[in-house]
């Protein structure tokens, strides 16, 4: 009888052992996720206060459009003058930009 418990004391010796490094292996596995986790969750804050701040900055930008449409809106329709005057700035935007579009394209074909 003494034979019998000593080769299955044997057996569960390697089981507990096989047991334990299956354990361990899943202790790292799980400290591994938990970092992940953490991991996500900081950067799920950071995108969240950057979105923030985006919000903001679209905000003041839209109070700034608004005040010039209103102010644009005053112009056109105050008088003759001011058309005028509106229509020559028009011109000369338009101008500027295809003037600017000139050189940078030059300035490409001839540094490129």
């Amino acid at each position: 009888m003494a034979d019998w418990n000593r080769g299955h004391g044997a057996v569960d010796d390697e089981l507990d052992a096989e047991n334990k490094l299956i354990a361990d292996n899943l202790a790292t596995k799980v400290s591994r996720l938990k970092s992940l986790a953490y991991d996500i969750d900081k950067e799920a804050d950071e995108q969240n206060s950057y979105l923030d701040g985006m919000d903001s900055n679209f905000l003041s930008t839209t109070g700034l459009l608004t005040g010039s449409v209103k102010r644009f809106s005053t112009m056109v329709l105050s008088g003759k003058d001011s058309r005028r005057v509106l229509c020559y700035v028009s011109v000369g935007l338009v101008l500027i930009f295809f003037l600017l579009c000139y050189l940078v394209t030059r300035a490409q074909t001839s540094g490129g």
